[in-house]
């Protein structure tokens, strides 16, 4: 099985938490989803921390990521350099940290397709020169 996408905070959070409007929808992606899902420390801990509200929010996103919903994929210092560039690239968009582990994520795999609700930063975000994301949903 390869890797299918990179998986972004939002979805994450939603698939997680019923009372989120795009709930339904990104469990739908979800499941349609034959692939490994890419994501970074910065998604999971931004995600932890939004499902901090839940009964035992934080504990059913490293479920999820333990579990083998996601490979969770480290940082590295040439890795945190280049998102640092990035948030200051974009820093009109604006680019938040999470986002731009994601894209350097995308830069160094090869995948353009992001399951993400963020579409306004991933219409706008580039890799690989002019490359433009495939954003899911």
């Amino acid at each position: 099985m390869g890797v299918e996408c990179l998986l972004d905070t939002g979805p994450l959070v939603a698939i997680l938490d019923r009372s989120q409007e795009s709930h339904d929808r990104c469990v739908e992606v979800l499941e349609g989803i034959t692939g490994a899902m890419l994501t970074t420390e910065a998604v999971l801990t931004e995600a932890t921390h939004l499902l901090s509200g839940l009964k035992d929010g934080p504990g059913l996103c490293l479920e999820f990521v333990l579990g083998g919903g996601a490979v969770l994929v480290p940082a590295t210092p040439a890795s945190l350099r280049r998102s640092q560039a990035l948030v200051r690239k974009y820093c009109d968009v604006p680019m938040d940290f999470a986002d731009a582990t994601l894209v350097t994520l995308a830069k160094e795999t090869r995948i353009a397709k992001v399951f993400t609700l963020d579409r306004r930063g991933f219409s706008v975000y580039r890799f690989l020169g002019r490359r433009p994301f495939e954003v899911v949903p």
